[in-house]
């Protein structure tokens, strides 16, 4: 039978994970994964309400985010952020080497890192997705862990948040920077991704029977290629300098000025057909891309 938890807090996160120990500080934790001595229930699933960033060298035991496998032997990091629901089966945490953090969203929300959080995309990344770090990296990224591991040792102070925030902060940086390097060194790959993407706008707008059509999601162009929304847009702005919800609207585009110089079709069948439930939407988007409502664009060609 499977085991459901929902850890809310720090101190719930100690509960489940050193329950013998107590928290350094109430909104933030470092797990040596090593020190860990625990069995998994299982099929135990654990819905979480804190960043957590993990990272491990190898283990025996099998990880599951958003139902696929977390493949950790070659060193990966995962990045999720609250919300999100880890799976765990039913394996000890011996012979496990790693580590994570988990912070509450309390730690960082009246600071200027929440605000930027959004910009690290890769929390909304897929397992498949993760970052592979070399032993150079990971030893910049653990270079950060000690940091805020020697701050959480201090007395909490003044400048306690301040200080374990920055190198949060720093941490994420870091991460941002690699993964940049990861999409360098799987060009090749990628480059077929891309290729994928620009074959299926192509015949997505390009199809006869559009009756059917409903707007056209960056999550629905994200599953046609196996990524989740977010590592997709990344992986596009790399390669091409557009993410994909830009990609979506040059095609769509595209298809609307071939529709309205080759048809005599109104702007609102024009809308229906390219998946608008409302014209106006369509006219909004049309301008703000050509400089020219759908009307004038007809007029002038």
């Amino acid at each position: 039978m499977s085991a459901y938890l929902h850890l809310q807090t720090i101190p719930d996160l100690f509960t489940f994970f050193e329950p013998h120990s107590t928290p350094q500080h109430p909104l933030i934790a470092v797990v040596d994964f090593s020190k860990v001595d625990k069995r998994i229930d299982e099929e135990t699933r654990i819905l979480t309400d804190l960043y957590c960033i993990l990272f491990k060298d190898y283990c025996n035991n099998s990880i599951r985010y958003g139902r696929k496998v977390i493949d950790f032997k070659d060193g990966s990091l995962v990045c999720m952020a609250p919300g999100q629901v880890i799976e765990l089966d039913a394996e000890s945490f011996e012979e496990m080497r790693g580590w994570g953090i988990f912070f509450h969203p309390d730690l960082i929300r009246a600071t200027t890192l929440n605000h930027k959080m959004k910009e690290y995309t890769f929390f909304s990344y897929e397992t498949a997705e993760a970052l592979h770090l070399s032993d150079k990296e990971k030893q910049v990224l653990q270079d950060c862990i000690v940091k805020i591991e020697t701050e959480l040792q201090e007395n909490i102070d003044i400048h306690s948040q301040s200080i374990i925030v920055s190198n949060i902060e720093l941490f994420l940086n870091y991460c941002t920077r690699f993964y940049g390097r990861q999409f360098i060194t799987r060009k090749s790959t990628h480059g077929s991704v891309v290729g994928q993407i620009e074959q299926f706008l192509s015949d997505y707008f390009g199809r006869p029977d559009t009756s059917d059509k409903n707007l056209l999601t960056v999550k629905y162009l994200a599953d046609q290629v196996n990524l989740s929304p977010g590592y997709l847009s990344d992986l596009l702005r790399k390669e091409t300098g557009k993410n994909a919800q830009e990609h979506i609207h040059f095609y769509m585009i595209e298809e609307a000025k071939n529709i309205l110089l080759s048809t005599n079709k109104s702007i609102g069948e024009i809308a229906y057909a390219l998946g608008f439930e409302y014209p106006q939407y369509f006219n909004k988007l049309f301008k703000q891309k050509t400089g020219k409502t759908p009307v004038e664009f007809r007029n002038m060609n």
